[in-house]
């Protein structure tokens, strides 16, 4: 580089403390030297060098005086990424293009990729060469009616090849997954406890909460250690037979994470990214046979049989494509499962299930216990009926020490937190709950602070046929400071209907 141009791209670096989830972000003054002499505007593409370190940012202009003309501010993500200091030089250039710049366009314009195209897009899309806007008109492109099944394999195949991949030393490995959509249904570290104590192999990576009011791994977190890196899940695995760590931190499927970055705003995703999304971590992570949980309800991911057929017809041919064997669960997604909404409630759930508690959510028990049987039919080695199997290995206790054991593998087993704020929503009559909208429930549990304030949600009190008598409490929200309460109480004020009371028979 020109020793000239360096001097007049050169800043000093400030750490903001600015949230922008997990986007890199630089902050220029309008007035500074590198906006002036280098042409750059706001939403470009920056290229940030801090000695071998460099990451690529977008650029946000700021005015007035808050920002000094000589130094760069840096999102919490960018400063991750960098490795620098407060007070180091930095320089800025413009990125190169991304190679992959003609297959977005293409893809956007409803022509198929074939996998080395996706490769490339992926790893450019890793390396932070696309912007966000961009991520999200390739999601909102494969979400297009003429995204067939060959080129959903051909993405499936790319997520899996631009990462890490894990191999283990007998077979068959298992694995569970949900596709969401509905709250609680915290099965995973049941049916993990379970299949481990029968003997199985089950490494299950989680993902944390992309439009819910938990993931698995936020749930997990506030029990163990869940950031294990791929030599800690091989040693938790090799000694317990399972583990339930946080996919993120394992750079399986990387290409994913960022993409899940993008679609945790926009709120939704299609059935063909969802498809590559789950099976290219199951693929990496080394399964080679997985269970598909499939909620169905008007207010679930998928809303009806149908959808749940095609959808479920996807997963098992995608997954056949790339050497998965996929067995899919269609069940009752009209309500949540369990009563905890939010990471710590659904690990008390989770607690009381494995603990055989008198007040353990039997709807929950019920499910994993479903979901378990299903898993351990894979296993040919598993002795007696699957569904007896499990149910014994619950009952005895032994899902409950090789739980404990897997956490304490993994860094230490502790109790989940107490939000210490409350407030009881009554039932205005007496009547029979006869609806409930899960969708509703879960942004409410959102607005209370979960998944960001682990003891944050609610519990709901009332299932569905449930008889409420009028004062008696529907659901408590849980938050952990007054402010949060009071904003999820203000929605709840609007949207008391999420619970639907019918007159008695």
């Amino acid at each position: 580089m020109n020793p000239a141009r360096s001097a007049a791209t050169r800043l000093r670096i400030k750490r903001l403390g600015v949230d922008t989830y997990q986007e890199s972000v630089v902050y220029l003054n309008r007035e500074c030297a590198v906006c002036k002499s280098v042409g750059f505007e706001s939403q470009s593409r920056i290229l940030v060098c801090h000695g071998e370190h460099r990451i690529v940012a977008t650029l946000n202009v700021v005015t007035g005086t808050w920002l000094d003309p000589s130094t760069a501010g840096l999102s919490e993500a960018a400063w991750r990424r960098l490795g620098a200091s407060d007070g180091d030089w930095v320089t800025f250039e413009h990125p190169k293009p991304a190679e992959s710049a003609s297959d977005l366009r293409s893809k956007v314009f409803g022509h198929a990729l074939d996998r080395a195209r996706y490769e490339r897009l992926l790893l450019d899309a890793i390396d932070g060469r696309l912007s966000d806007i961009e991520l999200a008109a390739f999601i909102a492109a494969c979400a297009g009616p003429t995204f067939g099944l060959e080129e959903n394999i051909a993405l499936t195949e790319a997520m899996v090849n631009v990462g890490e991949r894990i191999e283990w030393a007998r077979s068959p490995v298992l694995d569970k997954h949900s596709v969401g959509g509905l709250p609680g249904n915290r099965t995973t570290p049941i049916v993990v406890a379970i299949v481990a104590a029968a003997g199985s192999l089950i490494p299950k990576t989680s993902s944390r909460a992309i439009t819910s009011p938990a993931g698995t791994a936020d749930t997990m977190a506030t029990l163990t250690k869940v950031d294990l890196d791929l030599p800690a899940m091989r040693r938790v695995v090799e000694r317990e037979g399972g583990c339930i760590i946080w996919g993120g931190a394992v750079s399986l499927s990387p290409a994913d994470d960022v993409l899940i970055r993008v679609e945790r705003p926009l709120d939704f995703d299609s059935d063909a990214q969802l498809t590559a999304s789950v099976l290219s971590k199951k693929k990496a992570a080394g399964a080679t046979h997985v269970v598909l949980d499939v909620p169905v309800g008007p207010t679930a991911k998928v809303r009806s049989l149908e959808a749940a057929a095609v959808l479920g017809k996807r997963l098992v041919d995608v997954g056949a494509a790339i050497g998965l064997h996929v067995a899919v669960h269609v069940c009752d997604g009209r309500q949540p499962v369990g009563r905890g909404i939010g990471p710590a409630l659904e690990a008390w759930d989770v607690l009381r299930v494995l603990r055989n508690a008198d007040d353990a959510p039997l709807d929950l028990r019920d499910r994993a216990l479903d979901l378990a049987a299903k898993v351990l039919d894979f296993d040919p080695s598993t002795p007696g009926t699957s569904r007896g199997r499990a149910e014994a290995l619950l009952r005895s206790g032994a899902a409950l020490r090789k739980f404990e054991a897997i956490c304490i593998a993994q860094g230490g087993l502790c109790e989940p937190p107490v939000a210490p704020c409350r407030f009881d929503f009554v039932a205005a009559r007496s009547g029979i709950v006869v609806d409930i909208d899960n969708r509703k429930l879960a942004k409410l549990a959102k607005l209370a602070g979960a998944p960001r304030d682990a003891s944050a949600g609610l519990v709901l009190h009332a299932p569905l046929g449930a008889h409420i008598c009028a004062g008696e409490p529907l659901l408590t929200l849980h938050a952990e400071s007054t402010g949060e309460l009071d904003y999820a109480r203000a929605y709840l004020d609007q949207h008391a209907a999420l619970l639907r009371l019918g007159d008695d028979a």
